[in-house]
């Protein structure tokens, strides 16, 4: 039954997506072109360079040391407050929400799940990608480092590549890669490229993360946005999905409006406070309606018309009789009953 009321909730949201699509009609699904694949192999050549250059201890890994030493956030306090806030941009938890109810209201307005199935397959990939990345590297953070000039890896951390960058590239990210037409997305994903840059600068200097933590999780981000256009077809599929399993749910709901007269008519006593709840019963054979037991305390205006004459009484049958005494009466046998008025009293038998 609960299942059944959310069912019908969520019928009118769907009645919406069926109708035909606002979006623009020359706007197309992101495709892998050849300029795509460029910058994707590129960006992830990048991300090799990074990885191996702290593998390494390498320069990146010194410069990494020195902009611990100098404690940014020693040399200007007077910022350190504003980009305490400015940090929430890149966790995960208030961003997903907040695009996500972007998301969800271009949804209602474009008839369409594909935003937010997008915006969950990209944070899949995320979560799938830089968590892996961050496990297995094991790096530790500036405020937790105990060798100096070491990359502190394979040492339990989970710091490496930034989650706050990687993830500020994706969340925002997914705005321009969603946008209606070709300015809309230019200037978003410039928009979003330095917000990214700012979120992850932030945690510098709030020494919370190393520059090539940084660096990284900016690269990883970016490689996420660059390969998405590969599951449009796992995206379509998705909806189409969604959408056919709304049809099961449909044929289930209309399944169920046929007990809807029988809980109408049962309406009296239902609003009684009794918790009985009308049960569908199966129907006889030869097409005789199936006896159904009343409940106790049933008004007689529930019955059929045919029927007025009965006694209230209902019947039982036979074998539910109670049985009978061996003295031919129906009441139980009473040895300890006293004699009635002017019947000698029969003397006791001593044991």
């Amino acid at each position: 039954m609960r299942t059944d009321q959310m069912l019908a909730r969520l019928e009118p949201v769907f009645a919406r997506l069926d109708r035909e699509p606002e979006r623009p009609a020359h706007l197309q699904t992101p495709q892998m072109s050849r300029h795509r694949i460029v910058l994707l192999s590129a960006t992830l050549a990048f991300y090799l360079v990074i990885v191996v250059a702290v593998l390494t201890t390498s320069w990146l890994v010194r410069l990494d040391w020195q902009i611990m030493f100098f404690r940014p956030y020693e040399q200007w306090p007077q910022v350190h407050a504003f980009l305490d806030y400015l940090v929430v941009l890149g966790q995960r938890g208030p961003t997903a929400v907040m695009v996500a109810a972007w998301l969800g209201w271009r949804s209602w307005r474009q008839h369409t799940l594909r935003p937010l199935i997008a915006l969950g397959v990209a944070l899949l990939l995320l979560n799938i990608t830089v968590g892996s990345v961050k496990l297995g590297l094991g790096r530790l953070g500036p405020h937790y480092a105990t060798q100096i000039g070491s990359a502190e890896l394979f040492a339990g951390g989970d710091i490496f590549p930034s989650g706050h960058t990687a993830n500020a590239v994706v969340t925002w990210g997914i705005l321009a890669y969603l946008a209606s037409t070709t300015v809309t997305r230019r200037v978003l994903s410039i928009l979003s490229g330095v917000l990214s840059l700012s979120v992850g600068a932030t945690t510098v200097y709030l020494g919370t993360h190393w520059v090539s933590d940084v660096l990284l999780g900016w690269t990883a981000g970016l490689l996420i946005m660059l390969a998405l256009p590969w599951f449009e077809p796992l995206i379509g599929r998705t909806e189409a999905y969604v959408f056919g399993l709304r049809e099961q749910w449909r044929r289930r709901l209309e399944d169920g409006r046929l007990s809807e007269p029988v809980a109408a008519a049962l309406t009296p006593l239902l609003s009684a406070g009794g918790k009985w709840q009308p049960r569908r019963t199966p129907a006889a054979k030869d097409g005789a309606p199936a006896p159904a037991a009343a409940p106790a305390g049933h008004s007689p205006a529930l019955r059929p018309a045919g029927h007025a004459h009965q006694v209230s009484r209902q019947h039982v049958i036979r074998s539910e009789r109670t049985p009978l005494t061996p003295g031919g009466s129906r009441r139980p046998a009473h040895t300890e009953r006293a004699p009635a008025r002017g019947t000698p009293a029969r003397p006791a038998t001593g044991g």
